[in-house]
């Protein structure tokens, strides 16, 4: 079995996988980071959204071997002890979560968007946010939230 290595938070990891593990298991269950969800098994509801060298990826759609060497971010991996990560502390603010299933998922792929466009218009984050599934708000406070934790990322 191969073996994978790779920063998950800032710390330095490794553990033998299968070659068909996926990096969403590794991580759950390879090193108990049960923050990421598994929501569909088909990648349709991004409830496993992780960044890879700081970008947006679902977590169940690549394999742990495909995250040799590289940095990953979990949504353990936001908050600074703590103090909540903007984007946590605007969808705790904006009540930007009902059931909290998808929310890491969603706060994972906002925090990409807002590094990537830091004033985001209602719009673009609803495309943004195509690929995340929300069974419970309809996405009102969720949009609000993500344009507040922009705003703050932004400083």
């Amino acid at each position: 079995m191969p073996n994978v290595s790779m920063k998950i938070n800032g710390k330095a990891v490794s553990g033998e996988v299968e070659g068909r593990t996926l990096l969403v298991d590794f991580l759950r269950e390879g090193q108990r980071l049960t923050g990421t969800h598994v929501g569909c098994d088909t990648s349709q509801c991004g409830a496993c959204v992780v960044l890879v060298d700081g970008r947006s990826v679902k977590s169940c759609t690549m394999l742990a071997v495909q995250a040799e060497g590289t940095d990953v971010t979990t949504i353990e991996g936001l908050a600074n002890g703590d103090d909540l990560h903007p984007m946590q502390e605007a969808f705790r603010e904006n009540h930007g979560l009902q059931c909290g299933f998808c929310t890491p998922g969603m706060i994972m792929s906002a925090v990409d968007l807002a590094k990537n466009n830091p004033d985001p218009s209602e719009d673009e984050i609803r495309d943004w946010l195509e690929g995340n599934i929300c069974r419970c708000t309809g996405y009102h406070n969720i949009v609000k939230s993500i344009k507040a934790g922009a705003e703050a990322m932004r400083g």
